[in-house]
């Protein structure tokens, strides 16, 4: 069986689109789609349905496409644990994180640099994600944390933690309590910050997967404080992770999909060919399992929330 195939079938279901996973490939559309027809015909079943509306598994695929992540995982697996015993790297792990990742989960990484077989120094890069993206492509850097909304479908990935997302509107008395539906947030005008970090991302899809209008606010605020501060003055409304709002905010409430909690993800992204393979799938396995063990951000009303780990970063800084 091609392996190239199963990666491309796997490229495609992560971004839901063939023309996005043969550009992270750096492979014509056509070759692309070429490969996930030959492996559809080895298979003897259609694994995708185009429609307008993009690519969707079909039943046949949403059963094959979970088994093919974990056989291509198995895979790399045993090629990292091979280059580690062949070529043992030294040196740092690199890890590179976007504004939105607090600072407890910024210490459970450093914890889980310290508590690998071979005990490694962790040095950290804040910055954009397009400036990590590049990074990480170049060898600069040897993992990503950041925030789940942009797909890099020929990376490794797992997600590591996630939190709820809340909603500050000034136009709710303050002191109200209980949640907001999300067909209920719509009617309100959003404060955007720029489109560096995955906030507005992450909050443009919401919407728009769900066939909702995401209003906005004409301006746009420069950080999550000033996004808050903003909301507070009634200037419009905001959403946020539930770590970057300050303890004080009466006009805070958790939002909900059909009374479930919406949540934005955070996941750990890695190159399959880094000489530092087999450290790296055992730093992000003690990563996850540690940022499971994180307890509940504190409620609004509680103590503060954590600072963002490093310093700012511009357009999408916590201060």
């Amino acid at each position: 069986m091609n392996i190239e195939g199963l990666r491309y079938a796997q490229a495609v279901s992560r971004t839901k689109s063939f023309s996005a996973a043969a550009r992270d490939y750096g492979v014509t559309q056509p070759a692309l789609s070429n490969g996930v027809a030959r492996l559809e015909e080895e298979l003897g079943v259609k694994l995708f349905d185009r429609s307008p509306r993009g690519v969707k598994p079909t039943a046949h695929g949403a059963r094959l496409l979970p088994v093919i992540d974990r056989a291509l995982e198995a895979l790399d697996s045993v090629t990292a644990e091979a280059q580690r015993l062949t070529s043992p790297a030294e040196g740092s792990i690199r890890m590179g994180v976007s504004p939105l990742i607090g600072a407890d989960l910024v210490a459970c990484s450093f914890s889980a640099a310290r508590g690998l077989s071979h005990p490694r120094d962790l040095v950290l890069r804040e910055a954009d994600l397009d400036l990590l993206r590049t990074a990480l492509k170049d060898g600069e850097l040897d993992v990503l944390l950041v925030p789940e909304v942009e797909p890099m479908p020929a990376y490794r990935h797992r997600t590591i933690f996630t939190e709820p997302v809340v909603v500050i509107d000034p136009a709710v008395a303050p002191g109200t309590e209980g949640t907001v539906e999300l067909n209920d947030a719509a009617s309100a005008d959003f404060i955007l910050v720029p489109n560096s970090c995955g906030l507005t991302t992450f909050t443009t899809r919401l919407f728009r997967d769900n066939d909702l209008p995401l209003r906005t606010y004409p301006g746009e605020a420069a950080s999550y404080r000033v996004l808050d501060e903003w909301a507070r003055l009634g200037v419009g409304a905001a959403l946020l992770p539930r770590s970057k709002v300050t303890p004080d905010h009466a006009s805070c409430r958790p939002l909900v999909r059909g009374g479930t909690p919406v949540e934005i993800s955070y996941e750990a992204v890695w190159g399959r060919g880094n000489p530092l393979g087999a450290d790296l799938e055992q730093f992000v396995g003690f990563l996850a399992d540690s940022a499971g063990c994180l307890g509940p951000v504190p409620e609004p009303d509680g103590e503060a929330p954590s600072d963002p780990a490093v310093g700012p970063s511009p357009g999408c800084r916590s201060e």
